[in-house]
């Protein structure tokens, strides 16, 4: 036996995936009732299951909208261009902040700054096909302030450092789930306190063998848009995984 809102489910699903382009509005409440000939309970959980699944968006104090699709992405160290880029997507940036400034205390110590000391920092909205993706924070070594300030900002960090004496060589980088404030979930088109990914990367050059800090940053993305995909083997210890620490 098929629940009604699975029948809704299916058929909206249907109809979002093949009649509406990515970013249209799908019908009101009340017309998707008149339509399906259901309760207005029924439509609720019925978007709700297909806004879990990614195939719609709610856009707070807007309606509910056709996804344009999770960006999938493997754990490597690359840019967000790149990334987009490899999922068929056009990328792009707006360049929300770019000066000098006293950096958190975490982002000092990671680059040994004295106290008072300022670096450069770069805040971005990066869009895959004019759609928001993600935020991204990124804390340069003092060094470079001045060689990144005289180019385009919108383009890959990574590839300007790449013609430098500090190419990119590794990363560590951390991801937990978070919920944004008021305007980071304005930036990001998304309703407040709505769940994202964060993602956390010190990035580093090597000179002499020595690991020479090169980024410290804080990426914000809607967890919507963006999925992370991962391969893993089963060691000869069956209790540890590549690419994961077990804990006791």
């Amino acid at each position: 036996m098929v629940h009604k809102h699975e029948r809704v489910r299916s058929q909206l699903r249907r109809y979002a995936l093949t009649e509406l382009s990515p970013g249209a509005a799908i019908p009101g409440e009340r017309q998707l009732e008149k339509d399906f000939g259901v309760s207005r309970i029924t439509v609720r959980r019925a978007v709700a299951d297909l806004v879990a699944e990614g195939v719609l968006i709610r856009v707070h104090g807007k309606g509910t909208f056709v996804s344009h699709g999770r960006v999938r992405s493997d754990l490597h160290l690359a840019s967000f261009t790149e990334d987009m880029k490899q999922a068929g997507l056009a990328p792009s940036t707006v360049v929300l902040v770019a000066e000098n400034m006293v950096p958190p205390s975490e982002v000092a110590t990671f680059f040994d700054l004295g106290a008072g000391d300022t670096t450069l920092c770069i805040k971005r909205l990066r869009s895959a096909n004019d759609a928001p993706v993600s935020v991204d924070e990124s804390w340069m070594r003092p060094e470079l302030t001045d060689y990144l300030l005289a180019h385009d900002l919108t383009k890959s960090l990574y590839g300007h450092l790449a013609s430098t004496d500090y190419p990119v060589s590794s990363a560590r980088q951390t991801v937990e789930a978070a919920t944004v404030d008021p305007e980071m979930a304005r930036v990001l088109d998304i309703d407040n306190h709505a769940a994202v990914l964060r993602f956390f990367r010190h990035t580093y050059s090597v000179r002499d063998s020595a690991p020479i800090p090169l980024e410290y940053s804080v990426s914000t993305y809607r967890s919507d848009r963006y999925q992370l995909s991962m391969h893993l083997e089963l060691s000869p210890d069956p209790l540890e995984v590549h690419g994961a620490t077990p804990t006791p």
